[in-house]
């Protein structure tokens, strides 16, 4: 698989207006960084992005979680190791970004409601539409994951 093109050249402003998406999730939405790795790499799981499930993962990793609960994000609704307000987050996260398909049903809204204000609800939802963009292009466009060590 070969990249089609490079989008950051291709259009920068529309690019720098993703990061500052991104920047504003990061900085300014409160989000517990924990739960943004959780919602970043459950979305790119779903839209198949290895670019991106490539970086969270060694992101995650950095940051201090386990092998075992980077491993398990992709079989959360099997595992131990998510508390409830994880579970909310992987399943709003699930909802949102196969929308045409869930229609964010009343369950995922009513979990992320029983642990989330009005105000982390729309900041959770605007960080998953963000990393549903970063996984649209990327995906689109054959964004290349580095190789670290041949298997």
């Amino acid at each position: 698989m070969h990249q089609r093109l490079d989008y950051m050249k291709a259009a920068p402003d529309a690019v720098q207006a993703v990061y500052a998406l991104e920047k504003f999730v990061a900085t300014k939405s409160g989000i517990d960084p924990r739960l943004l790795h959780l919602l970043k790499l459950r979305a790119s799981q779903i839209n198949g992005c290895a670019f991106c499930v490539d970086m969270h993962t060694k992101e995650a990793r950095n940051d201090g979680l386990s092998e075992q609960w980077i491993a398990l994000v992709c079989v959360w609704r099997e595992a131990s190791v998510f508390d409830a307000r994880e579970r909310a987050v992987l399943e709003w996260t699930e909802a949102l970004t196969s929308v045409s398909d869930t229609g964010a049903p009343d369950t995922a809204y009513d979990a992320v409601r029983a642990h989330f204000s009005d105000t982390e609800i729309t900041n959770l939802s605007v960080a998953i539409g963000t990393i549903n963009i970063w996984n649209r292009l990327a995906v689109g466009f054959r964004t290349q994951h580095p190789v670290d060590i041949a298997a």
